[in-house]
């Protein structure tokens, strides 16, 4: 922490309906470690960084294209080959929307059906 911000940002918890699916799935898509996995809470690590994932009975997935605001966050995923890492991501379990926002970027889903998008590193600059 430091002398202007009264906390620091440990970690990122995301409610969903099978947390060790989650987390073997991110772990293998972002190449961090799999660090906890049960029926109620999986955790992904790459040194000091961490996804957390928790059950929530009767999680729902939210919609894509999202109209009616269920989607409430999603990873945007910097890669050098869209095509390879897409085709990677699908091979480790993700889905494809048939709806996609443009060439440039591209709209996955993970097994639990959170969407997250997939553009260029060059794309951000």
């Amino acid at each position: 922490m430091s002398e202007s911000a009264p906390a620091t940002l440990a970690m990122v918890t995301i409610d969903c309906a099978d947390p060790a699916a989650e987390a073997a799935f991110w772990a293998a898509a972002l190449g961090w470690q799999n660090s906890y996995s049960d029926e109620n809470y999986g955790m992904v690590t790459k040194g000091d960084r961490r996804i957390g994932f928790g059950r929530v009975e009767g999680w729902k997935a939210p919609g894509w294209p999202n109209t009616s605001g269920t989607k409430q966050f999603h990873f945007d995923l910097a890669v050098d080959d869209l095509a390879e890492a897409e085709a990677k991501l699908l091979e480790l379990g993700a889905t494809k929307p048939s709806e996609q926002p443009s060439e440039d970027w591209v709209v996955l889903r993970d097994p639990d059906g959170h969407p997250f998008c997939l553009t260029k590193a060059a794309n951000w600059g």
